[in-house]
Formats: C-alpha cells, structure tokens, sequence
C-alpha cells in the first residue's frame, strides 16, 4: 500500500460549534466552516441500513483539517461505537486518509484485521467510509476517494486557514 498521511482528524463531541470555538482559542485553528444535518442517501453501521443524523465542523490546524462531529439522532452509529450514547464521553474518533481506489483500501484494511463499521453516501454521490481500528489505533479510519469536489474543500478551508474576518464558524451546506 502507498503512503497515506493523515488529512484530517476528527473529534466526536456534543456540540461542533463549542467545540470549534474552544479549539480556535486553545489552539489558533479555524475557522470552521458548520455543516448542519449532513444528508446521506445510505448509512451502512456494521451490515445494517440505519439513519444517521450528523453535523460537522472543518477547519484548519497547521497542516492538517480538524473535524468536530456529533450525532442528532438517537441511537447505534460508528460514533456511539467509540462514544457510546448518553455516555457523556467525547474525544478522538477517527483520523481521515485519502485512498486511490475505496474499494481495495477497505479490503486492504480488513484483511489485516480491521472491520467496516460505516459504509455512507452522501446526496451527490460522494462515498466514505470509517473502519473499525479501534483496537489496534485507539480510533476509527475514514477512507476516502479525492474528488476533485472534496481536495476543493480541503483546499478552501486550507486557504483561509487564520482568516476570522466573518467570525470563527461559518454555516454551510453540502449537496
């Protein structure tokens, strides 16, 4: 397998918007850039088609993307895997790496042990997917392919990286 560094890390936590907020001032990232009820067109959790409400936060931390996620909806997802619902826990969930080819990244992965835990769509046909790592890196993996639409945002977010001229969350929208 090629190299594959680190794009993004991501946070489950209560409220994406507090948690950009606190980060910016601990840590002088962002802004971010808010994603409210994310829509999916299918959400897969360990074999099982489940609605999964999610909202995120993107913003931008030295070389890497931070992502503050959480969960809307009531019950069993990837995040309530690591975080499990009405816990109170948050922290670390998942680091995110750009692959060729999603496919045989997920096979690659769970040939050594790793286990799908989310297979999702979002509404413009964009796929990614969080691998069960948990055991052997105390987190999930998100595998992505990079679409021309997704290094876009990555580079937009990259771009205005310490830019908080209109604030330091911004809502937006995907699809």
């Amino acid at each position: 397998m090629a190299p594959l560094p680190i794009r993004q890390i991501a946070y489950f936590v209560p409220d994406v918007r507090a948690a950009a907020r606190a980060h910016s001032a601990a840590f002088g990232s962002g802004p971010y850039y808010v994603a409210d009820h994310i829509a999916l067109t299918r959400a897969v959790h360990r074999g099982v088609e489940r609605e999964l409400d999610h909202s995120s936060a993107y913003g931008q931390w030295g070389e890497v993307m931070i992502e503050f996620c959480q969960q809307n909806n009531p019950g069993p997802s990837a995040f309530h895997d690591l975080y499990p619902e009405g816990s109170g826990r948050e922290g670390l969930h998942h680091v995110a790496l750009f692959v060729d080819n999603l496919d045989a990244a997920v096979a690659d992965f769970t040939g050594q042990g790793a286990t799908l835990a989310l297979d999702a769509q979002m509404t413009d046909g964009f796929r990614y997917v969080f691998l069960d790592t948990i055991a052997t890196y105390g987190h999930m993996l998100e595998l992505y392919e990079p679409t021309d639409n997704l290094k876009g945002f990555y580079e937009y977010v990259r771009r205005k990286a310490g830019d908080f001229s209109k604030g330091v969350t911004q809502d937006i929208a995907f699809g």
